[in-house]
C-alpha cells in the first residue's frame, strides 16, 4: 500500500495557496486556555534555519506537482528567498519550542542500521534540512525493555538514560498500538512537594488496528497538549496512568487537550496506489509516509512525514508542535506494529 505520492486526486490542492479558504488564523485551532506557566522565559520567535515561512508555499505547490518531485528541486532553490538564519544557540530549548507561527520547519531523519546490533536498534537522527545539516536530535529503542522504549536525546553519541543530554522517550503499549511521549523530568514516584519536577506528557499516538490484515493506510490519532494564550504548551503532568493524554482522549476529557489525526489518502487507479499530494518532498511509496492534521481544517499539515531514500526520510512541522514531539511522532511509525499493518 503506497501511501505516498507528490500527486493527489484533486488537482485543486496543487494548484491553489494552501490558505485560500482560510478564515481564520491555525493557531486558533490549538489554544485551550490552560493556566501559563509559572515561570516565563523570554523566547525568540524567530524562524529557525531550514525554515521556510508559508507565504512561499503556493508557489512550490504549482511547481513541484511533478510526480517525482525532484526534477525541478534546483531551478527552484535560486528562486526563493532565502530561508531565515538563525543559530540553533541553546538546542535543548529549540527542541522544546513550539514552532514559530507561519513557519514550516523543514527536516530530515535518518536510519543508522550498521554495527553490531543496529539492524534490530537502528539509531534515528534528526536534523534541519538545510545547507548546513544542524542536527537536533538522535533516537533509539531500548534493548531491555518489555514494551518499545525509544530514549530521545540532544547528544548523537550520547544516548544514555542517565546522561544530561537525555531529553523526552517516547514508550508504546503493549500491543505496540498505542504511544506517549514524554520530556525528561522525574518519574511521579519521585515528585517534589510542589510537582514542578515531575515529567510532562507532550503528545500520544494511537495507531487503529487493522484485525483484518489486508495492506491499507495506517489510521493515526495524535493527542497533543493544547496553547494558552501566550501560545505556549500548557504543561500536562500526570500523577498516575489514569490521567495521562491517553486516558483523558479515551474519556473524552479534552480539557486543554487536542485531537489530531492523519490525512487520509485517495485511491490513484492510475498508480493502483493510496495516495497523498507532498509538495515534492516526499518521493518514495510507503506505508509510513503520513500528514497530520486538524479536523476542523484539513488544509493545515501540522506535521508530515515521508521518505525519500532507503534509509532517509523528510520531516516537517509547524505550530504547535516542537520538534520533539514530531520526531517522537515519526519514531512511532517506524516500530513493528503487526497488528496495525
Amino acid at each position: 500500500a503506497a501511501t505516498s505520492s507528490d500527486e493527489e486526486d484533486d488537482s485543486d490542492s496543487s494548484t491553489k495557496p494552501i490558505r485560500s479558504e482560510k478564515k481564520k488564523n491555525p493557531a486558533s485551532l490549538f489554544q485551550t486556555g490552560g493556566d501559563p506557566p509559572r515561570e516565563k522565559k523570554s523566547k525568540k520567535k524567530v524562524p529557525p534555519k531550514g525554515a521556510e515561512s508559508e507565504e512561499e508555499t503556493p508557489e512550490t505547490l504549482q511547481k513541484n506537482s511533478n510526480k517525482k518531485g525532484k526534477a525541478k528541486k534546483s531551478k527552484k532553490k535560486e528562486e526563493r528567498p532565502p530561508s531565515p538564519v538563525i543559530e540553533v544557540d541553546n538546542l535543548e530549548e529549540f527542541v522544546l519550542q513550539p514552532a514559530p507561527q507561519g513557519v514550516t520547519i523543514k527536516c530530515r531523519v535518518t536510519r543508522d542500521k550498521k554495527g553490531m546490533d543496529r539492524g534490530l536498534y537502528p539509531t534515528y537522527y534528526l536534523h534541519l534540512d538545510n545547507d548546513k545539516k544542524v542536527f537536533l536530535l538522535a533516537g533509539r529503542k531500548r534493548k531491555k525493555s518489555k514494551t518499545s522504549n525509544y530514549l530521545i536525546s540532544i547528544d548523537p553519541t550520547d544516548l544514555s538514560r542517565g546522561g544530561e543530554n537525555f531529553i523526552g522517550k517516547l514508550r508504546s503499549n503493549l500491543m505496540g498500538t498505542r504511544f506517549t511521549v514524554f520530556d525528561n523530568g522525574a518519574n511521579p514516584d519521585r515528585a517534589n512537594a510542589d510537582w514542578s519536577n515531575v515529567r510532562q506528557e507532550l503528545s500520544a499516538v494511537v495507531y487503529e488496528t487493522n484485525v483484518l490484515g489486508f495492506k491499507g493506510p495506517r489510521k493515526m490519532t495524535v493527542i497533543i497538549p493544547g496553547m494558552n494564550a501566550d501560545c505556549e504548551r500548557v504543561p500536562i503532568r500526570p500523577r498516575n496512568d489514569n490521567d495521562g493524554l491517553l486516558m483523558r482522549w479515551q474519556n473524552r476529557n479534552m480539557d486543554n487537550v487536542i485531537e489530531l489525526h492523519n490525512k487520509a489518502p485517495v485511491w490513484n487507479d492510475e498508480t493502483q496506489s493510496y495516495v497523498l499530494n507532498f509538495h515534492g518532498r516526499v518521493t518514495h511509496a510507503s506505508v509510513k509516509n503520513f500528514q497530520i492534521v486538524h479536523s476542523s481544517d484539513p488544509e493545515y499539515i501540522v506535521m508530515q512525514f515521508g521518505r525519500v531514500a532507503d534509509d532517509a526520510f523528510t520531516m516537517d512541522y509547524n505550530y504547535p508542535l516542537c520538534a520533539v514531539q514530531a520526531f517522537a511522532i515519526a519514531l512511532s511509525s517506524f516500530d513493528g506494529k503487526l497488528a496495525c499493518e
